[in-house]
């Protein structure tokens, strides 16, 4: 059985006029990473414009992979470098694909989970197999899918479904709207 790949989601509210600067030191954390084995990918999530917020991930093969990068001597260094950019910080391990979609409890239903990753796959899968199509019409489905996958997946993980949570995160954050309790019927005598 093989271990599961994990995710460490870090929140950081920039500190007041730090902002480029913060931005600097995101971007050298994600370069520290590239260097530590089973690293997997990172990106770094800009908040809305109402907000201060960064969101920095990190995706690692698995826990011991992860553990060894967060107990470096490098990445030691890197946070104390970064300590007076920010105001606040959070921390959030998360296994498989339920990570870019928040923390547990915080999460929206597996059934917008879905709709978001579908309508990051669904484009991106159609302009593959329009570009690429012909070229790899003539080969044999095994081929063809191994093919596919391995260009597609990378992206989807790393650009796609990250860029379609950001951008559908107020729906998929949104609560339904719940109707009003009835009113008590009155009674006239």
């Amino acid at each position: 059985m093989s271990a599961s790949p994990v995710t460490l989601m870090v929140a950081r509210r920039v500190a007041h006029g730090r902002y480029q600067d913060l931005i600097a030191w995101l971007r050298e954390g994600e370069q520290l990473a590239t260097d530590f084995p089973g690293y997997l990918g990172s990106g770094v999530l800009a908040p809305p414009p109402d907000d201060d917020e960064f969101q920095i991930i990190f995706r690692f093969a698995d826990e011991q992979t992860l553990h060894a990068w967060e107990h470096s001597a490098s990445r030691s260094a890197w946070l104390e470098r970064g300590s007076d950019l920010f105001a606040h910080k959070t921390e959030h391990r998360v296994s498989g694909i339920e990570g870019w979609f928040g923390t547990a409890g915080l999460r929206p239903p597996r059934w917008k989970q879905a709709v978001a990753i579908w309508l990051a796959f669904f484009p991106v899968s159609l302009l593959f197999n329009f570009v690429l199509g012909p070229l790899l019409g003539e080969m044999s489905l095994l081929p063809r899918v191994l093919i596919s996958t391995l260009c597609l997946t990378p992206l989807m993980v790393y650009f796609f479904i990250p860029l379609s949570t950001r951008l559908l995160a107020n729906w998929l954050n949104s609560t339904p709207a719940r109707p009003l309790p009835a009113e008590p019927a009155s009674h006239n005598q």
